[in-house]
C-alpha cells in the first residue's frame, strides 16, 4: 500500500531492515569495520523536513518529498487500433514519473531519514542523562534536610508556646496596667492643659475688651501653643507649671475644641481690628498733619521749581528737601509695631485694604473741605430751618445748592479754593507715596526678624503640616506679599489721582461760564494752576488726567473766543470815536512797542510774570499795561512824539495805538499759552482785518463824519490813516516772527502775509485818493482859467486867483504831508500830483484862445 507521513510501514525495522543500495547506512568504509556503525549526520536529510512551516498538504512540499512521483497510476488511454493494442507504451513511461506505491527507493529514503533522526535523539538523551541523575540525587538530599528543619521548627514552636504561656501573658498584663496608668496621667494632664486654655482665652478676651491688644496677642499665642502641645514661653501662674506634664499634648484634634477654634479666630480678628484702627489713625493722622503744616505757598514754589527745571532752569536750594520726605523715627517705629501686630493677627490684607479705601475717601474729603456749603441755612429763617432740615434735603437739592454757591464765588475766592484743593491733594499724594514706601520697607524687613506665628486649631487630622505652613517666617513672608499686593504704589496713587481729578472736573465744569468771563490775568493764573496740578498728578501717578485736560482745554477755547470778541468790540468802539488827530506816543506806548519788537526774538519776562503763581505778589514786578486813556495827549496842538520802528517815524492816531495795544494783548496771551497759538493767532488776524476794513470805511468812505462828528475828511485824516496802516504794516513782520518762533504752521504765516498785502493795498488807495483830490482841485482851476479873456486889457503883473489858490492848496498839501508822512511817501504822492498838474495845464494852455500880443504876455 502507499506510504503516508502519519503511518509508517511496520515491516521496516531499524535493526533488521535490509540495507538499500541508496541508503547511506549501506555504505560502510573499510576502515569502519570493527568500531561500530558511524552516525549519519543530519545534513544528509533534505532541509525541507526541518522548516517551521512544513505542511505535507502543501502541493509544492509534497512534490519535493515524493520526488515528483505519482500517487496513483493514471488510467491507460483507449487503444485506437490493433497495432498499438499489444506492446503499447504505458503512460508512466511516457511522462517519466513513477508511481508512489512502486517507488521502493523513495520509501527507503524516508525510512532512513527517520532512523537518522531517532539515532540523533538517542545520542542527545544519553549525553544529558548523567547531569539529570546528578540533579535528582541533589534534590533528594535537599528534601532530607528540609524534613529535618521541619522537625526542629516543631520543637521550637512547642518551646515558644510554653514560654508564652508561662511568662509573656503575665508580662503583657503588667505592660497594659502601666499603659493604663500612663493614659490616666495623660488624661489628667490634658484636663489641666485644657483648663489653662480656657483660663487663657478668658484673660485674652478681657485684655481685648480693655484695649491691651499687644498683651492680648501674646496671650493668644500662648493659648495656641498650649493647644498645639508646645511649652509656652512664659507661665501666667506657678500652679500651672506644676500641673503641666513633661510633654504637652496636642489638643487641636479634639472635637470638643471645634468651637474654641472659632472663638480664637474671632479674638484674632478683634485683635487685628484693633491694630487696624491704630494703623489707620497713625497713617491718616500723619497725612492730615502734613497737609495742615505745609502752606500752599510752599507747594506752589515746589511746583514752580519743577516747572522751571523742565524748561531748563535751575532748582532752588530751598526745594532740595521737601517736607513730605521727612518721616520721623517715632512714626516709623509705630508703623513697624502695627504691621508686626497685623502680621501676627493674620489681618494684613484687611488692614491694607481699609487703608486704601480710607485714602480714597480722604481725597474726596480734601476737596469737600474747601468747597462752599451745600445748604442755604445761612440765608433761611429759623422757621424754615426747622421745617426744612438738612436731613430732609435730597442729594439732588444739595448738589444744586452747591453748584449755585460755586457759581456765586468771585474770581479771587474761586482761585483760592482751587489753590487749597490742588495743593492739599498734591501734598497728600506726595506724603502717601512716602508712606507706602515706608510700609513696603518695613514689610520687607519683617521676613528678617522672625515673628512668633500664631497657630490656629487644625481643620485636618495632620497638625504638623499646618504648623509648618504657619511658622514665623511664613507669616512674615505672607504679610509682605499681602502688603505688596494690596498697596501697589502705582495702582493706589493712580486711583487716588483719578478720584481727585474726577471730583475737580465736576467743580470746574460748574464754573465754566464764570471762567470764560475772567480777566486776562485771572484766566492765565487759573490756567497755570491747572497745568501745574495736571503735571504734578502725572509726575506722581504717571497718568495724564485726560478729563481734567479736556475740561480746561474747552474753557481755554471759550475764553479765547470771548477775548477775541471783546478785543474786536473795543477796537471798533475806539475807531468809531476817534477824531483822527495825532496823539503823543509816550513812554508807556514805547514800552509796549519795545515788547512787541523784542518778542520776535526772545520771551518777554513781563508777559510771563503773571503765570509765576508760585512767586509771592510782593516779589513780582508787575508789567504796567496802559489803559489807553487819550485825554492826556491833548488835542493835537501840543508836542506830539512819534513811534519809531526801524528808524522810521510814525505819527499815529488813537486807533493805531489801540491796535498796537491789542496786538500786545494777543501776544501776551500767546506767550503764556503757547499750545493754543493755533487758536489765538486767527483771532488776532481777524482784528487786523477788521482794523483795515474799518479804517477804510471811516476815512475813505467818510464814515468818521457820522461816527465821530467830523465835518469832512481832510488831508490830515488821510495822512494819519496812511500812517496808521504803515505802523501796522511795520509791526506785522515782528508779530509774524513771534508766532513762527513758537512753531506754528505755514498756513498761519500765509494769513499774516495776506493781511499785510491788504493793508498795503489800502495804503495805496489812500495815496491815490490824495492824488485824485489834488487832480480834482486842479481841474476846477483849469475850468476857471478857461473863462478868462486873455485879450482883454489888464495889468500883466497881476496874479490870477485860480493859480494863487492852486499854489496855496498844493503848499498846504505838502505841508500836511511833511508833518505826518516820511519823505519817501511824500515823493510818492507829490510826484503824481505834479504830473497831473502838468498834463491838465499844458492841455488847457494849448486850448486857450489868444489873438493879441498882450494876451500872450499875460
Amino acid at each position: 500500500m502507499p506510504w503516508s507521513p502519519e503511518r509508517r510501514p511496520s515491516t521496516v525495522s531499524t535493526s533488521s531492515r535490509p540495507t538499500s543500495p541508496y541508503s547511506p547506512r549501506g555504505r560502510r568504509s573499510s576502515s569502519g569495520r570493527g568500531r561500530g556503525p558511524a552516525v549519519t549526520p543530519l545534513s544528509t536529510i533534505p532541509p525541507v523536513y526541518f522548516e517551521e512551516d512544513f505542511h505535507l498538504e502543501n502541493p509544492r512540499t509534497f512534490d519535493v518529498i515524493s520526488e515528483k512521483s505519482e500517487v496513483v497510476r493514471p488510467p491507460r488511454p483507449p487503444i485506437k487500433d490493433d497495432k498499438h493494442a499489444n506492446g503499447g507504451v504505458p503512460e508512466p513511461a511516457l511522462t517519466g514519473r513513477k508511481a508512489l506505491a512502486t517507488n521502493a527507493i523513495l520509501q527507503e529514503k524516508l525510512s532512513w531519514y527517520m532512523d537518522t533522526v531517532e539515532i540523533h535523539l538517542i545520542s542527545s538523551i544519553s549525553t544529558a542523562s548523567k547531569s539529570f541523575f546528578t540533579a535528582l540525587g541533589s534534590l533528594r538530599e535537599l528534601h532530607a534536610e528540609a524534613a529535618d528543619s521541619v522537625q526542629r521548627i516543631q520543637v521550637l514552636r512547642r518551646d515558644l508556646q510554653k514560654i508564652d504561656k508561662e511568662m509573656a501573658l503575665g508580662g503583657l498584663k503588667i505592660v497594659n496596667l502601666r499603659k493604663r496608668r500612663e493614659n490616666v496621667r495623660m488624661l489628667a494632664a490634658a484636663v489641666a492643659q485644657l483648663r489653662d486654655v480656657v483660663g487663657s482665652v478668658s484673660r485674652c478676651e478681657e485684655l481685648v475688651e480693655r484695649g491691651d491688644i499687644e498683651i492680648a496677642a501674646d496671650e493668644l499665642e500662648e493659648v495656641e501653643k498650649l493647644m498645639a502641645g508646645e511649652k509656652p514661653s512664659s507661665q501666667s501662674s506657678e500652679g500651672n507649671e506644676q500641673d503641666l506634664p513633661r510633654q504637652a499634648i496636642d489638643l487641636r484634634r479634639l472635637k470638643a475644641l471645634d468651637g474654641a477654634s472659632e472663638d480664637l479666630s474671632h479674638l484674632r480678628q478683634r485683635i487685628g481690628m484693633g491694630y487696624e484702627t491704630r494703623f489707620l489713625n497713625d497713617l491718616l493722622g500723619d497725612l492730615r498733619k502734613h497737609v495742615e503744616n505745609v502752606s500752599s505757598d510752599i507747594t506752589l514754589q515746589r511746583w514752580g521749581a519743577s516747572f522751571q527745571r523742565q524748561r531748563g532752569g535751575q532748582r532752588p536750594v530751598s526745594m532740595l528737601s521737601p517736607a513730605y520726605m521727612n518721616i520721623d523715627s517715632e512714626l516709623r517705629a509705630q508703623l513697624h509695631t502695627q504691621l508686626t501686630g497685623l502680621a501676627r493677627a493674620r489681618y494684613t490684607t484687611p488692614a491694607a485694604t481699609s487703608f486704601k479705601s480710607a485714602v480714597l475717601r480722604e481725597m474726596k474729603g480734601l476737596i469737600r473741605k474747601h468747597l462752599p456749603s451745600s445748604s442755604d441755612d445761612d440765608n433761611e429763617s429759623m422757621v424754615s430751618v426747622s421745617t426744612h432740615s438738612d436731613r430732609q434735603r435730597s442729594q439732588q437739592e444739595k448738589s444744586s445748592t452747591l453748584a449755585r454757591n460755586l457759581r456765586a464765588l468771585d474770581p479771587e475766592d474761586a482761585y483760592a479754593m482751587l489753590v487749597g484743593i490742588y495743593t492739599g491733594i498734591s501734598e497728600s499724594l506726595r506724603r502717601l507715596s512716602v508712606q507706602v514706601k515706608i510700609l513696603l520697607d518695613i514689610a520687607s524687613g519683617l521676613g528678617s526678624s522672625p515673628v512668633n506665628g500664631m497657630r490656629s486649631p487644625p481643620r485636618s487630622p495632620n497638625p504638623q503640616s499646618l504648623d509648618q505652613a504657619t511658622s514665623g517666617s511664613s507669616v512674615s513672608a505672607m504679610a509682605q506679599d499681602e502688603i505688596l499686593q494690596v498697596l501697589d504704589m502705582s495702582s493706589l496713587l493712580g486711583q487716588a489721582v483719578d478720584i481727585a481729578q474726577s471730583q475737580i472736573t465736576k467743580v470746574l465744569k460748574v464754573r465754566s461760564e464764570q471762567t470764560a468771563q475772567l480777566s486776562k490775568e485771572e484766566f492765565l493764573r487759573y490756567f497755570t494752576l491747572n497745568r501745574l496740578f495736571a503735571d504734578e498728578c502725572e509726575a506722581i501717578s504717571g497718568r495724564g488726567g485726560t478729563a481734567l485736560k479736556t475740561i480746561v482745554g474747552n474753557q481755554i477755547h471759550d475764553f479765547i473766543d470771548r477775548f477775541g470778541d471783546s478785543q474786536r468790540h473795543h477796537i471798533v468802539k475806539l475807531m468809531d470815536a476817534d477824531r483822527w488827530d495825532a496823539r503823543d506816543f509816550g513812554d508807556d506806548e514805547n514800552v509796549i512797542l519795545k515788547r512787541i519788537l523784542d518778542a520776535s526774538t526772545k520771551d518777554i519776562e513781563a508777559w510771563v510774570e503773571v503765570t509765576k503763581i508760585w512767586v509771592p505778589q510782593g516779589e513780582k514786578s508787575p508789567a504796567k499795561s496802559p489803559d489807553g486813556d487819550s485825554s492826556a495827549n491833548g488835542n493835537g496842538k501840543d508836542k506830539v512824539r512819534t513811534a519809531i520802528i526801524d528808524d522810521q517815524k510814525h505819527i499815529l492816531p488813537e486807533s493805531a495805538m489801540a491796535m498796537m495795544r491789542s496786538m500786545e494783548e494777543f501776544e501776551y496771551l500767546m506767550a503764556n499759552i503757547p499750545s493754543m497759538i493755533q487758536d489765538i493767532a486767527p483771532q488776532l488776524l481777524e482784528i487786523l482785518k477788521q482794523f483795515n476794513s474799518r479804517s477804510a470805511q471811516l476815512i475813505l468812505g467818510a464814515g468818521a463824519t457820522r461816527s465821530a462828528g467830523l465835518k469832512n475828511i481832510t488831508t490830515k485824516h488821510l495822512a494819519l490813516s496812511s500812517q496808521a496802516l504803515s505802523f501796522v504794516i511795520a509791526l506785522m513782520p515782528y508779530v509774524r516772527e513771534f508766532v513762527r518762533r513758537h512753531g506754528q504752521s505755514n498756513q498761519v504765516m500765509a494769513e499774516f502775509d495776506k493781511v499785510k498785502r491788504l493793508c498795503q493795498e489800502h495804503q495805496t488807495q489812500i495815496h491815490e485818493k490824495l492824488v485824485d483830490i489834488m487832480s480834482s482841485r486842479s481841474s476846477v482851476h483849469v475850468n476857471a482859467m478857461k473863462k478868462i479873456d486873455w485879450d482883454a486889457e489888464k495889468d500883466s503883473t497881476d496874479i490870477h486867483p485860480f493859480m494863487e489858490t492852486l499854489a496855496k492848496e498844493t503848499g498846504t498839501l505838502h505841508r500836511v504831508l511833511s508833518r505826518h508822512l516820511p519823505d519817501m511817501t511824500i515823493d510818492m504822492i507829490m510826484g503824481p500830483v505834479f504830473n497831473s498838474y502838468r498834463d491838465q495845464w499844458a492841455k488847457a494852455f494849448e486850448d486857450a484862445n489868444v489873438t493879441k500880443e498882450s494876451g500872450k504876455k499875460r
